[in-house]
C-alpha cells in the first residue's frame, strides 16, 4: 500500500530529524535543536494525518487544522495537539526565530518530549 509506505517514509526521516535535535541540543546549541525538533513535530504530525485521512498535508495550515480535526473527533488526539501548539509558538516561532528561548529548562523539557511525541504519533497512526 503507498500510503502505508509514505508513512513509514515520513516516520524513519521524522526520527533521523529528532536525533540531530537531541545531538545539537548535547551540542549546545538550543536553538538549532529546537527547530530541529519542532520540524520532528511537524512531520510527525503529517504522517499521522496521512494515516488516518489518506491525505499527506502540504501546508503548515493543513497539518495544523487536520490535527485540529482529529482532536475534536477523537480525545485520544488532545494530548498532541497540546505538544504541537507549544512547539509552534516556543521552539519554532520564539526559540528559533526570534531567538528568545527562555526560560531554557522549558524549551529543553519540551525538545525532550518530542521523542514521546513521536512514539505516541507513530501508535495512533497505526491504531484503527
Amino acid at each position: 500500500m503507498v500510503t502505508a509506505d509514505r508513512v513509514a517514509e515520513i516516520f524513519a526521516d521524522v526520527r533521523y530529524v529528532y536525533q540531530s535535535a537531541l545531538l545539537r541540543l548535547e551540542a549546545g546549541d538550543i536553538r538549532d535543536a529546537a527547530e530541529k525538533a519542532w520540524c520532528a513535530t511537524k512531520r510527525a504530525t503529517d504522517a499521522l494525518i496521512l494515516a488516518r485521512t489518506g491525505r499527506e498535508p502540504s501546508m503548515p495550515a493543513q497539518t495544523s487544522g487536520g490535527l485540529r480535526s482529529l482532536a475534536h473527533a477523537d480525545d485520544r488526539f488532545r494530548p498532541l495537539r497540546n505538544h504541537y501548539n507549544a512547539c509552534v509558538t516556543d521552539l519554532h516561532t520564539d526559540c528559533f526565530y526570534h531567538a528568545h528561548c527562555e526560560p531554557e529548562d522549558l524549551i529543553v523539557e519540551i525538545i525532550q518530549e518530542t521523542g514521546r511525541y513521536i512514539e505516541d504519533a507513530e501508535r495512533l497512526a497505526a491504531t484503527p
